[in-house]
């Protein structure tokens, strides 16, 4: 489903935004047209089985960028720990749910570090009509370099690529995240090509999007979770009430989510997966039981957004 417009500010008004000043908030990486064939060719499916979740990418990361203690490492949610977990208001922990495939929501591939990695992401509503929504750390090393044969793959499962395989022509995160790896910021946008002479959203739809919304609402993520007990094969679902970090060490809310390594970027929706995109699968923390955090999506992440969309 097709939603034209975004949300803004706090009032749920629809309308598109014009660009927040301060482009220093914003970096980006253009890619060639023969390097985005090149990474279309490169996914095999092979390559893409072989893929390693994301989740090292944001180990060791905190909001003040000060490296977590051994209680309270930063994993993808979902992971077992020893460690005593702080009480959160987020409800009960809720179990992944297994969905069939929506069209605008897919699997992330990309190099990063001489290694190859996989995510989700989402096509989101933009004046280009290709860009995709994911995670930071899917993007950028955060701080460090961008991701080369960066590909988005909608609507996979069980290997199959229903819309076929669009290559980015540019990536573009926050700095906060590119030069400083705040882990608040971990958010990031991809504008990708397709040689069918289609746009990405005339093909798969995509998503409205929402900024500076109130703390505390109730989200439906969606994701590509890999890691045990996942296999990375189907889209799964879980949601809840948002609660603010129990640590302090970011923005980011999270939410009663067993989801694993390979859900990160998938988007966080008000609502069902037609609903406005409001946040993507981020971290969890190694002491906090099945729980999924994402970062605010505020003024920062907005400019990123229109920096991509336009």
């Amino acid at each position: 489903m097709l939603l034209a417009g975004a949300f803004v500010g706090g009032t749920g008004t629809i309308a598109n935004a014009a660009p927040p000043s301060a482009p220093d908030l914003v970096d980006s990486k253009q890619i060639s047209p023969s390097q985005a064939e090149s990474a279309t060719k490169y996914w095999t499916p092979q390559r893409m089985k072989n893929a390693k979740t994301a989740d090292s990418l944001v180990r060791g990361k905190s909001g003040s960028n000060v490296p977590l203690d051994s209680g309270k490492a930063t994993k993808i949610a979902g992971q077992s720990a020893n460690a005593k977990s702080p009480t959160l208001k987020a409800g009960k922990p809720t179990k992944n749910t297994a969905v069939t495939p929506v069209s605008h929501i897919g699997k992330v591939f990309f190099t990063l570090g001489g290694a190859d990695y996989v995510c989700s992401g989402n096509a989101v509503t933009a004046v280009n009509e290709s860009t995709v929504s994911t995670a930071g750390h899917c993007v950028n090393e955060g701080p460090g370099a961008f991701a080369t044969r960066w590909v988005f793959v909608p609507a996979y499962e069980n290997g199959n690529a229903p819309y076929g395989t669009f290559a980015a022509t540019e990536l573009v995160a926050p700095t906060q995240w590119s030069q400083g790896g705040d882990i608040t910021y971990d958010t990031g946008f991809a504008v990708v090509s397709d040689d069918s002479g289609q746009s990405l959203a005339d093909q798969v739809g995509a998503s409205g999007v929402a900024f500076n919304q109130a703390r505390g609402l109730t989200y439906s993520a969606f994701g590509y979770p890999a890691a045990r007990p996942f296999n990375g094969e189907t889209l799964q679902t879980c949601g809840g009430v948002a609660s603010d970090d129990p640590y302090g060490q970011s923005q980011s809310q999270g939410i009663p989510c067993d989801m694993t390594g390979g859900s990160s970027g998938g988007p966080w929706f008000l609502g069902g997966s037609d609903g406005f995109q409001n946040s993507v699968n981020s971290f969890g923390y190694g002491g906090i039981r099945n729980t999924m955090f994402g970062p605010y999506w505020g003024s920062v992440i907005e400019q990123a957004y229109q920096t991509a969309q336009n």
